[in-house]
């Protein structure tokens, strides 16, 4: 995951966590091997869409919900 010592700190999913700053929203969810999977994202309780993610700078204190499709039989 994004890490730096001078940088943000973000809740992904109710975790705290630390990024460098000019972490986007994508970067996130690349370092949670989650690129390319189904899923949906909200920052700060708005959805981004996929095509959208890797424009989305993330701020101090912003809040990422990610959810993945689980499928079952």
């Amino acid at each position: 995951m994004p890490t730096a010592s001078a940088g943000l700190t973000i809740t992904v999913n109710g975790n705290s966590l630390s990024v460098a700053d000019g972490t986007t929203a994508l970067e996130v969810v690349e370092s949670l091997g989650l690129a390319g999977r189904p899923i949906a994202v909200e920052v700060n309780e708005a959805v981004v869409p996929r095509a959208r993610l890797a424009g989305c700078m993330l701020e101090d204190g912003a809040r990422l919900e990610i959810v993945t499709l689980v499928g079952g039989g």
